[in-house]
């Protein structure tokens, strides 16, 4: 009897232990997806239910109004179609020059590799309001201002990619490079057919990173863009300021905010097992 009391008494503060912590875990996660919220609600509200006191936190009387009129009003439409397509060229221009960068360092001996490769480590710690002025100069002398072409081709080369597919590369053991030799596989068969099926998780991981990085680039489009109908999805953001009657009609913001959230959240959700499998350190791929 003593024993069954015993074991009833481990079996409550087991689950009071557990409870404890899915209550912990759930306002941690409240508290994080708090601003997301906010936005959320304040995207349906008028100017006077978002500026009213105390702070409406229910859903307003404007519905889908704020999207419509951000939508089409303010040719949201075609920024989120120009920052797509931006993010899909400069992703997957980055994915296959560091999967080629990554074989060329792993794979063949040729010279000053190792101080290539610092070097391409290097370029790490120059962001780009560093090199903003020079690229502008660069790409005046090309004729290449208010153009696509600034804002995809300076950015198809990762450093980050190149470090992150050398180092998956060299994870690979010899004797898999051993057994294709003996196939006479060569090395373009041997990247293609053995190489990126083992690698999906790699490419996706960084997949997910480039188009977070391109989708959220706001200072580098301002200066080199001046057309509007060339502009990304975060510069259009911000004519949502200011445009509004009795001042800046900040459930619309709200709206356009996120309206510009859901293409990466979507990539993100799609993608995510490969970014955690990516960048895990267990060996399983």
């Amino acid at each position: 009897m003593i024993e069954v009391i015993k074991l009833y008494k481990y079996r409550v503060k087991k689950k009071f232990k557990i409870i404890i912590i899915h209550c912990i875990l759930s306002f941690m996660v409240l508290l994080i997806a708090f601003p997301l919220i906010f936005a959320l609600i304040k995207s349906t509200q008028t100017i006077s239910e978002v500026f009213s006191y105390p702070p409406r936190l229910s859903f307003g009387s404007a519905g889908l109004n704020n999207y419509k009129t951000a939508w089409f009003d303010f040719n949201l439409g075609q920024f989120m179609f120009n920052s797509s397509l931006i993010a899909l060229i400069i992703t997957v221009g980055k994915i296959i020059l560091s999967i080629m960068a990554g074989f060329a360092f792993v794979f063949f001996d040729f010279r000053c590799k190792r101080f290539l490769f610092l070097f391409i480590l290097v370029t790490l710690m120059l962001p780009i309001p560093v090199r903003i002025v020079p690229l502008f100069d660069l790409m005046k002398q090309l004729k290449w201002g208010d153009t696509f072409y600034a804002l995809t081709i300076p950015f198809l080369a990762s450093a980050t990619g190149t470090f992150l597919f050398r180092q998956h590369f060299m994870s690979f053991p010899t004797s898999i490079v051993d057994a294709a030799k003996v196939d006479g596989a060569g090395p373009i068969r041997f990247l293609i057919q053995i190489l990126l099926p083992m690698s999906m998780n790699t490419i996706g991981a960084l997949a997910v990173i480039e188009v977070v990085y391109v989708w959220n680039q706001y200072l580098w489009p301002l200066i080199i863009i001046s057309s509007n109908n060339k502009n990304v999805i975060q510069v259009g953001l911000n004519s949502l300021i200011g445009t509004g009657d009795q001042g800046t009609n900040w459930g619309m913001v709200m709206a356009g905010a996120i309206i510009a959230l859901l293409p990466p959240l979507i990539i993100f959700i799609i993608l995510q097992e490969q970014l955690m499998r990516g960048f895990s350190l267990s060996n399983d791929k």
